[in-house]
């Protein structure tokens, strides 16, 4: 794999880290600020609401601009955004630089995936996305553990410090590693020709793009049904203590990373047959997930395998966004990372109005394995339809933004995408 998928991976570990780090450091900011916890609560809020909005909005205002460039904005946008949290003289300029960060998020997963997938042959595509997201992966690992234990026992603002510096480096390797024309896919060097604004809108319109999107939504979003609610889960079901959560995440982790891993090799190979046995293996998991977040050792047992089948789905998706989008695939694809957001707060929110509604501490596990088997039967659909020649869009975006009309459901090859 090309050196450059390595400063890939730095950038999405200090991404992941800064995501989610914050839910370990809450009561640190409520009593350096004298905030309450629902308050506090608006340093995550603010984070997820910026990467809905900046995924458009920084895939649109670089639709023409070199890929590597864009990256290595949007390190800009993270590091500076994690400085000004780190150096925060009150809560409101903490949560600021929450947003400021966030801005960098989906543009850059969603366009570092499809220079990650431009960088390797045609075969090896999902495999170069995967190992971009091994970093994110990872960052739940080591990162969020390492850095609220950071923050907990020493400083806060030393824990945004570090994910400071490691933006740093992200930046410096983009800058050094990334070749300059990366994502640009049949140009001749320093060649400016990508689909634009116009070729950008007309991508979304491809019923099979809309089709994987929504699969992101309820197919990881199922996870976090469960995920949202696991200290409840593990406390009052299983009966772990409250200090344990923390470990039982990081098992949660390491099955992240090994799904991440599974669909990157297999995704190339065998696309849908994945999803078909991911989706119905994570609705299976969080059905047992009712029984088995009833037993310490099932339960830890389960946890990661859910994490597994869920990010297992991550690259084979966004592959097929990729494949689908045919020459402007930035948009579609940084919004494809924005629907892994709205798919968590969609599930959070039902998870909820069950547990209002006086279910049980594990309910959530089945309103997670329904938004399973929805993602599941669009898969289905989006197969019926691509073996059929329909839900194509018949239109294909060409160089200058404008389209062809085209036969047929399989996607274009790169050689035929010039």
């Amino acid at each position: 794999m090309p050196i450059a998928l390595l400063a890939l991976a730095v950038g999405a570990f200090g991404i992941g880290t800064t995501e989610f780090v914050v839910t370990g450091l809450l009561p640190e900011f409520e009593a350096e600020f004298g905030v309450s916890t629902s308050l506090a609560g608006f340093t995550a809020t603010g984070y997820a609401l910026g990467v809905m909005a900046g995924a458009p909005i920084m895939a649109v205002a670089g639709a023409r601009a070199r890929p590597q460039r864009m990256l290595m904005l949007m390190m800009v946008f993270f590091t500076v955004g994690n400085a000004v949290s780190a150096l925060a003289p009150a809560f409101g300029v903490l949560v600021t630089g929450r947003v400021l960060a966030s801005l960098a998020h989906g543009a850059f997963f969603g366009i570092g995936s499809v220079v990650a997938a431009r960088l390797v042959a045609p075969g090896k595509r999902a495999g170069a996305i995967a190992l971009m997201f091994t970093g994110l992966t990872v960052a739940n690992v080591v990162g969020v553990p390492l850095g609220t234990l950071l923050g907990q026992q020493v400083s806060w603002r030393l824990t945004f410090a570090a994910i400071t510096a490691v933006g740093l480096v992200a930046l410096l390797g983009v800058a050094t590693l990334v070749p300059r024309d990366a994502g640009r896919a049949g140009t001749a060097p320093g060649a400016r020709t990508g689909a634009g604004l116009r070729g950008e809108l007309v991508a979304l319109r491809h019923p099979q793009v809309l089709l994987a999107m929504a699969m992101t939504v309820l197919g990881f979003g199922g996870v976090f049904t469960a995920i949202t609610y696991i200290a409840e889960m593990m406390t009052e079901g299983a009966g772990y203590a409250e200090s344990s959560v923390t470990w039982l995440l990081v098992l949660f982790g390491v099955g992240l990373v090994v799904g991440n891993l599974v669909g990157g090799r297999y995704a190339d190979r065998a696309l849908m047959p994945l999803l078909y046995v991911t989706l119905t293996g994570l609705a299976v998991a969080l059905v047992l997930f009712t029984v088995t977040a009833h037993d310490k050792t099932a339960a830890a047992v389960t946890l990661p395998l859910i994490g597994a089948l869920g990010f297992a789905t991550v690259p084979p998706l966004q592959k097929r966004i990729l494949d689908n989008a045919a020459q402007a695939p930035t948009l579609a694809s940084a919004l494809n990372i924005g629907a892994f957001n709205l798919g968590n707060a969609i599930a959070a929110w039902l998870g909820g109005v069950v547990l209002s509604a006086g279910a049980g501490v594990t309910t959530p596990n089945l309103v997670g394995a329904g938004m399973a088997l929805s993602a599941l039967a669009l898969a289905l659909l989006a197969a019926r339809l691509e073996k059929r020649g329909t839900g194509t869009g018949g239109r294909i975006v060409t160089a200058s933004g404008g389209s062809a009309r085209i036969s047929g459901a399989a996607p274009l090859s790169e050689d035929a995408r010039v």
